[in-house]
């Protein structure tokens, strides 16, 4: 089609892109594209991500909570010791010790490795003929 009747087509080249940037960033496909999914919310629970990605809560905390946990991407945004005395704790007051859920978060390296991404995809048509 002409190119008056198109806009940008961000995702034409999705998959040559993840594929370099992946291997130019040291990251896997699938652990970036967790990230893109968790990039808009502030924090998350196991049950919300297993539900709204697709995976089990168990296959999720082991091939992708966990690993992005020890390479810095994910963190801990509530845990079962956090103080209790902050305004967020009024959000979660019906919960208690016994059925609180962790709250994970992207950490800021995440954050800006999604944004990266989110850049280099946007200049890909330049590089492709």
């Amino acid at each position: 089609m002409q190119d008056r009747y198109l806009n940008k087509n961000y995702l034409k080249y999705y998959r040559i892109a993840k594929i370099e940037f992946c291997e130019s960033h040291d990251v896997t496909g699938s652990f970036l594209e967790f990230l893109l999914w968790a990039y808009d919310l502030e924090f998350f629970t196991l049950d919300f991500a297993s539900g709204d990605y697709g995976f089990s809560k168990k296959k999720l905390s082991e091939r992708m909570i966990q690993p992005l946990t020890r390479m810095g991407y994910i963190y801990k945004h509530f845990d079962r010791l956090t103080p209790s005395q902050t305004a967020e704790d009024h959000l979660f007051r019906d919960e208690t010790k016994m059925n609180y859920r962790v709250r994970y978060a992207i950490t800021q390296k995440a954050r800006m490795l999604v944004q990266a991404f989110y850049r280099y995809l946007e200049n890909m048509d330049q590089y492709i003929p």
